[in-house]
């Protein structure tokens, strides 16, 4: 538990079911009465919402590594500010699609440097890691078949193709072997019943 309330955080491929799954988590909680946020990155506030399409829409190569790094962080400052610190600290629980570990990921495995790059802003303007983190893993091939189809107009980081797909699930499936005690694997090769059912099981034993 962080000082006040519970920060939650869901991570995995695209394509993964994670905020479906976040959905319906933040539903469960309310059924039992429980103060719950539910809220998303990149975006979440106005400003970082405006990050938001400048980071998931046009062409494949529209920003370097390195500068999706800095629009991200900036975003996330923004919605830590202004949405998930006060609702912490009003003793809530917040439940947000994707946070830190994707950018870890999608921009710190693009660049020699970056996990590294990432790292070190986030331990300087971030400061905050989840309570606990949901990894939604399943196929790669099939998580990139479901993200295509939705065709939201937010396909940038869909576009990269099948290959970083299978570097992000490995690089997931690494980030819960280097923290254990904050990640926790969910089978998203199984209904959405069967995934959303596991799920409120872990959750409900940190509540506990």
């Amino acid at each position: 538990m962080s000082g006040q309330g519970l920060f939650v955080t869901f991570e995995g491929i695209d394509g993964s079911g994670k905020s479906t799954q976040a959905r319906r988590l933040a539903e469960a909680l309310r059924r039992q009465g429980r103060d719950v946020l539910l809220t998303r990155e990149p975006g979440g506030s106005p400003g970082a919402e405006e990050i938001r399409r400048l980071l998931l829409e046009g062409e494949a190569d529209r920003w370097s590594p390195e500068t999706e790094i800095l629009l991200f962080t900036a975003a996330r400052r923004d919605h830590l500010e202004r949405v998930i610190d006060p609702a912490l600290a009003a003793r809530r629980i917040v439940i947000c699609d994707r946070f830190a570990d994707s950018t870890r990921l999608y921009q710190g495995l693009r660049s020699a440097d970056g996990r590294a790059l990432v790292d070190r802003l986030h331990a300087l303007m971030i400061g905050r890691e989840p309570d606990l983190t949901l990894l939604i893993d399943m196929d790669p091939a099939e998580g990139l078949k479901r993200a295509l189809a939705r065709k939201s107009g937010e396909e940038r980081f869909e576009s990269f193709g099948a290959d970083l797909q299978t570097r992000m699930r490995q690089g997931f499936l690494d980030l819960a072997a280097e923290f254990p005690e904050r990640i926790a694997r969910i089978d998203g090769a199984r209904s959405e019943a069967q995934v959303a059912q596991d799920i409120l099981a872990v959750v409900s034993s940190r509540l506990r």
